[in-house]
């Protein structure tokens, strides 16, 4: 039998996807092992919550936010932005080219003091996220209560 990767639809996405967090985890490890970092108490759980975000707008998996993903992403959170403003969002948080923005970068930008505009968008978003979460079973209601 040949053993080769025949992988087709959602079994590829999924390998790409399982591949993705392989190296993403690698990085976060860096992060936990870095001296800079570890006073901060919380840095596990704050590394695998960066991590899924970052996995979600991530979309082709080859490691990096392109300025398309980061339109996607802004887009998704209700703040749409000029390509313009994508470009100088994206100069201000990459270390390298300017185009991408990698994981690395993304993770100093969400543990550094800088606040980066980016950063504060998807903090608001996940602040919005907590407030939308019920607290209690909804209210029941008489059939002739409803639309």
């Amino acid at each position: 039998m040949n053993q080769t990767r025949d992988f087709q639809g959602g079994k590829e996405f999924g390998l790409l996807k399982a591949q993705q967090e392989e190296r993403l985890d690698k990085i976060n490890q860096e992060f936990l092992d870095d001296p800079k970092y570890s006073n901060d108490e919380d840095l596990h759980p704050k590394l695998e919550a960066f991590k899924k975000k970052y996995m979600e707008f991530d979309l082709n998996g080859d490691g990096n936010i392109d300025i398309m993903s980061l339109k996607r992403m802004l887009e998704k959170l209700g703040v749409p932005k000029t390509h313009l403003e994508l470009k100088k969002l994206i100069r201000e948080v990459a270390s390298g080219s300017g185009e991408t923005i990698c994981y690395p970068d993304f993770l100093r930008m969400m543990l550094g003091k800088r606040s980066a505009i980016l950063k504060m968008i998807l903090m608001y978003e996940e602040k919005n996220r907590e407030q939308e979460k019920p607290t209690a079973p909804p209210a029941k209601k008489a059939i002739s209560e409803l639309p």
